[in-house]
């Protein structure tokens, strides 16, 4: 098969990685993929929303599967373009189409999906620039800490908790009314706080049937101790070592199943994967989000754990099958580690040499925000690398990424150094 990834973050690095690896993989190509992708598969430079030219592409290349990486493309509905070309109509594409990628592109959607289906999640009221005054209200019924969260895609950067309610009321008219976040915060969603320790679910579904990868938790904010701003991640771990068979069974029962149900009850066309955002409440989880794609950087764990050939599950869930497949997970853990620009995630610089790639051994490098320029490879992005290890305890995988991580350099490089403190 003559297969196409986009994206060109660490997940899709991670996704190429492993694809690469299957027999059933004749020709890779990663559009528009990055340093590390360029080691497995041929990048192709171009867009990820530029639909025209995928298009292009795929008819050249003779592409046979498409696998979408991150959720633009999903929520802007590249699965229904194809579906609406007679040319590459009969071309699988994993990732659902853009009815049910507004799980992801609308925080009140998928609210709404939850309450209807019965999904155990926090309460919440959405409010619109018309309605600021609402919202105060809203906010002053609530006890602190608040959670705000635009409505629409807000890389990753769009939830803010706040202690004080004058904090919190600034913060909704700032979203609201001076069009913080763009029209992503047209809408603003107001949420309970809940409070407990968070973890992500992934989902792989034909539309019909299911079947859940390991768990993995990420660690977002850019300071250690879980402090100072959000990021896009800064490390993962897998399995989680407080998801026990009981309380997994809960996520199960509760949560995946309905879900599922509800794709098929609201005739939401869903096949790919299916990230959901956990918090554990005392003994039981609940949901903070649904994300319509794998997460990064949590991809760098999961797959690197998964056993089978990945074109075969993809496949699967491509032809409606997938009840024929049993995942196959390593029993180690895998933890990763994200090493960041300078500055990052406020303003960073790019173009930094990253060198010392080679000698990492005993992990495996995934790039992210990295290119090759003039044969060296250079920093792109925020997050540039991230460091994946295994081990029989999360403790040894880790103590190995920051063995490989000490091989690296460039200029401002920082991460945390406390992944899994607080496991």
């Amino acid at each position: 098969m003559n297969i196409l990834v986009l994206g060109s973050g660490g997940r899709e690095h991670t996704f190429a990685w492993k694809i690469a690896q299957s027999p059933l993989c004749n020709a890779l190509y990663v559009a528009p993929g990055n340093s590390g992708t360029a080691e497995v598969a041929t990048n192709v430079n171009i867009g990820v929303t530029d639909f025209e030219s995928i298009k292009e592409l795929v008819l050249d290349k003779q592409i046979d599967l498409v696998v979408v990486g991150p959720e633009d493309p999903l929520v802007q509905g590249v699965h229904d373009f194809f579906l609406k070309d007679d040319t590459i109509k009969h071309i699988p594409v994993i990732g659902p189409q853009k009815a049910a990628a507004e799980l992801e592109g609308s925080k009140e959607f998928a609210k709404e999906f939850m309450y209807r289906h019965k999904i155990p999640t926090a309460a919440y009221e959405s409010f619109t620039k018309e309605t600021v005054e609402a919202g105060y209200e809203f906010l002053e019924s609530l006890n602190p800490p608040y959670v705000l969260k635009a409505d629409g895609l807000a890389a990753g950067k769009g939830v803010v908790i706040l202690n004080d309610i004058d904090e919190a009321k600034a913060e909704l008219k700032s979203m609201l009314v001076d069009a913080k976040f763009g029209s992503a915060s047209t809408k603003v969603v107001i949420e309970e706080f809940l409070d407990g320790i968070e973890l992500s679910c992934f989902v792989l579904t034909d539309g019909k049937n299911y079947k859940i990868l390991p768990t993995a938790k990420d660690y977002k904010r850019i300071g250690e101790g879980d402090t100072g701003l959000n990021t896009g991640g800064m490390g993962a771990v897998s399995p989680v070592p407080f998801a026990t068979d009981e309380f997994l069974n809960k996520i199960e029962e509760r949560i995946v199943k309905p879900t599922i149900e509800g794709f098929k009850k609201d005739r939401l066309p869903y096949v790919g994967f299916v990230f959901i955002g956990l918090i554990k409440v005392g003994d039981d989880p609940k949901v903070i989000e649904y994300n319509v794609r794998m997460g990064d950087p949590e991809t760098e764990v999961v797959f690197p754990r998964l056993k089978n050939d990945l074109v075969e599950v993809l496949q699967a869930m491509a032809s409606g099958t997938l009840d024929t497949i049993d995942l196959d997970i390593d029993h180690r853990a895998a933890t990763t580690i994200m090493v960041v620009s300078g500055g990052y995630p406020e303003a960073y610089e790019k173009g930094k040499e990253i060198t010392g790639i080679a000698n990492i051994k005993d992990s495996i490098p995934f790039h992210a925000g990295a290119q090759l320029q003039d044969g060296k490879v250079v920093t792109s992005g925020g997050r540039v690398i991230s460091i994946t290890s295994y081990g029989e305890t999360y403790q040894e995988a880790i103590k190995k990424s920051y063995q490989s991580i000490d091989k690296l350099n460039f200029d401002k490089m920082y991460y945390r150094k406390d992944i899994g403190f607080d496991l």
